[in-house]
C-alpha cells in the first residue's frame, strides 16, 4: 500500500487530495497544526492524524519518527500547508508567509528524505501558485496579472524553485509543483472566489500518482506544464 503524508490536510484542498488518496487505497497521514480539528478530519476521513506544524522543527521531526515507527517508509509527500498572509506588506508578515509557504517546505522535506529513500516509487508534490510565476503575473490575459499578493506571490516563487532544485538534486525522487486553480476555500473566502476544492484535488492527485518514469522538475495544472 502507498503510504502518503499531506501537510495542513484538516480542511481545503489537502482534506479532498485525502479523501481521493484513500479511495485509491493509499494510507494517508493528515498532519495538522491543532490537534482537535487534525483528529476530527482524520476520523471523518478513516485516515491517520500526526500533528505537525510545518513551523516547528521539532513537530516535524516528531510527525516523519511517527510514520517511520508505523510504515517504515513514506512513498508520497504533498506540502499542501500554506497562508495567504495578505494582511500587512511588512517584515513580520513577510517572515511569517515565507516561513510557512516556503521555509516549511525544506523543514518538511528534509524530514522526510530518509523514509522516501526507502520507497520504491517516491514522489514529492508541492502545492505551489501560477501567482508565483514570472510569466503569468507579468502576462495581462492571465488573471494572476491584477491579483496583488507580493508575499503569498513571492513564497509562491520560492515554493517552485525549491521544487527544481530538489529534483535536480534528489534524481531518484520526483519532485513537482502545481498550480491547483482557485478554488473556494478559507483561504480564498474573503474574495468570493473558486472551484469546488474536488476539482482542484485532482491535480495533486494526478501528481502524487505518477508513474516511475513520470515527470520531475515541473510546475503544473491541470491542463499540463505550465511556464514560469
Amino acid at each position: 500500500m502507498t503510504v502518503t503524508l499531506i501537510t495542513g490536510a484538516n480542511k481545503g484542498i489537502g482534506f479532498e487530495t485525502a479523501k481521493q488518496l484513500l479511495e485509491l487505497g493509499h494510507v494517508v497521514y493528515i498532519g495538522a497544526r491543532d490537534v482537535e480539528r487534525g483528529e476530527k478530519a482524520a476520523a471523518a476521513l478513516g485516515a491517520r492524524f500526526v500533528q505537525l506544524d510545518v513551523t516547528d522543527d521539532v513537530s516535524v521531526s516528531s510527525a516523519l519518527a511517527t510514520i517511520d515507527s508505523a510504515e517504515g517508509r513514506l512513498d508520497v509527500l504533498v506540502n499542501n500547508a500554506g497562508i495567504l498572509g495578505n494582511e500587512f506588506l511588512d517584515g513580520p508578515t513577510a517572515l511569517r508567509v515565507f516561513d510557512t509557504n516556503a521555509v516549511g517546505v525544506v523543514r518538511v522535506t528534509e524530514a522526510a528524505l530518509p523514509l522516501l529513500r526507502k520507497s520504491s516509487n517516491p514522489v514529492v508534490v508541492t502545492v505551489s501558485s501560477s501567482l508565483g510565476s514570472f510569466w503569468a503575473v507579468n502576462n495581462p490575459d492571465r488573471p494572476e496579472f491584477n491579483v496583488p499578493l507580493a508575499l503569498y506571490s513571492a513564497s509562491k516563487s520560492a515554493a517552485t524553485m525549491l521544487t527544481v532544485q530538489y529534483a535536480k538534486s534528489q534524481p531518484g525522487i520526483k519532485f513537482n509543483a502545481l498550480e491547483p486553480g482557485t478554488t473556494a476555500t478559507d483561504m480564498t473566502a474573503a474574495f468570493g472566489i473558486g472551484r469546488p476544492v474536488e476539482e482542484s484535488a485532482r491535480t495533486v492527485v494526478r501528481l502524487a500518482t505518477l508513474d516511475a518514469d513520470g515527470p520531475t522538475g515541473t510546475l503544473q495544472d491541470e491542463t499540463g506544464e505550465l511556464r514560469w
